[in-house]
């Protein structure tokens, strides 16, 4: 990583802005990219986002901003002892940014100034001699100041290469400060074992206790793979097994899966829930007398809802305004519970919180159905056996005439 990288990736972390850093320090709008996407590579980190074309700085780059600050203040006492402060400070941005040193250079400059030997420092470091003394050579180039006295004995550092050396020490230990934390980040992820499923109805809903079963019994065994949870929806979940941040997916659809590992969990059918209150005893009375709010397109279930409700109504309502999509199912049960709406659900969704809402079958029969995706990992292909267990054990009970457990007959498809 350069030091002008740095001071670049800093200013674009302060300002949220990838043009405005490229055109205050006059570079090309892929040079600034560069640099934050390098800083996010090294600390092993996401710090920023594009939401509607635009750039989020993410919570994690105000932390990333502190450690940087004791590294943007060494870059600019280094600035002004090189001679680049006295021509304003536009000039004096636009040439820091330029700073073409690797943190990797300072270090060996450090480690030769702590050996007093090129040779010695070469040998440590597992170089040839003539490249750590050329690049030595360029250091000072660049910095306009001789660093050492090459000496019989070896090579002792000038008054110049003693202040060059106090600000890459303070550099390096910065540095090598956000580096361990995110080097630790990094052996914490690749020991745990990362599970997305699509958002629970709640604490009761078959989802959300088939994962607090995986963890139960996962963390019973001891298993050296500690778990992290996290709820999407299916798009979000498709995507996130792809890029390799989630290890299993719990999802409510089949699409996209034919290049993931995947084994069908759980089969169940669509349903209609409404207030508890509600006497309507038609799915077309119930949509005729109430606002809807569906889940989003974007799951698998809102999918489906959307598609049956298109097909079977062309022209009701429902295909206007007043349609309320939501990826928050514990919202959209309190709507309809509370406040007069009507909705779609898996039946094995709705089956545990039949104490607050109505559920009415649909005119026909609409099947449904849930499954597990998982990477190459063992430890993820062992969850998976633990998720499709638990979920035949909690729906067995509640919903056995609707459901039919697919663990017996589990297909499981190679990618």
């Amino acid at each position: 990583m350069h030091l002008g990288a740095l001071f670049i990736a800093s200013h674009v972390l302060t300002s949220g802005s990838v043009r405005e850093t490229a055109r205050r320090f006059q570079l090309s709008p892929s040079t600034v990219s560069t640099a934050i996407h390098n800083l996010e590579t090294e600390l092993a980190m996401k710090l920023t986002e594009r939401a509607s074309g635009e750039l989020a700085t993410l919570i994690a780059s105000g932390r990333v901003l502190e450690g940087l600050e004791p590294i943007m203040a060494a870059i600019g006492e280094l600035g002004q002892w090189a001679g680049h402060d006295g021509a304003g400070a536009e000039i004096d941005e636009a040439w820091t940014s330029r700073i073409p040193v690797k943190i990797v250079t300072m270090e060996r400059f450090l480690e030769v100034a702590d050996q007093g030997s090129i040779n010695r420092a070469a040998r440590r470091l597992r170089l040839g001699q003539p490249q750590l003394s050329l690049q030595l050579a360029n250091l000072e180039k660049f910095l306009r100041h001789r660093l050492f006295e090459r000496q019989a004995q070896g090579s002792v550092l000038t008054e110049e290469g003693r202040r060059a050396y106090q600000i890459f020490m303070a550099i390096s230990q910065a540095w090598n400060d956000l580096k361990s934390s995110a080097d630790e980040r990094y052996r914490r992820t690749a020991r745990s074992l990362r599970i997305g499923s699509i958002i629970p109805t709640g604490s009761e809903s078959w989802v959300a206790r088939c994962l607090g079963s995986l963890v139960s019994e996962w963390n019973a065994r001891r298993n050296n793979n500690a778990i992290s949870l996290v709820s999407m929806t299916a798009d979000d979940l498709r995507e996130a097994l792809k890029n390799g941040r989630i290890d299993v997916a719990i999802l409510d659809s089949v699409f996209g899966l034919e290049s993931f590992r995947h084994r069908e969990l759980l089969q169940t059918d669509m349903v209609v829930i409404a207030p508890p209150d509600s006497t309507e005893t038609s799915v077309a009375d119930l949509v005729a007398g109430h606002a809807i709010c569906m889940p989003s397109p974007r799951t698998g279930l809102g999918h489906a809802a959307m598609a049956f409700s298109y097909e079977r109504a062309p022209n009701r309502r429902r295909r206007g305004q007043d349609i309320t999509a939501a990826d928050s199912l514990p919202v959209i049960v309190d709507l309809v519970a509370n406040h007069g709406y009507v909705s779609f659900l898996g039946r094995v969704s709705a089956m545990p919180i039949a104490d607050k809402v109505r559920i009415v079958d649909l005119d026909e029969h609409l099947p449904m159905s849930y499954h597990v995706a998982f990477n190459h990992r063992k430890a993820a292909a062992d969850a998976c056996t633990v998720i499709i267990e638990a979920a035949a054990r909690i729906t067995s009970e509640s919903v056995v005439r609707t459901i039919r457990p697919a663990d017996a007959g589990a297909r499981e498809t190679a990618a």
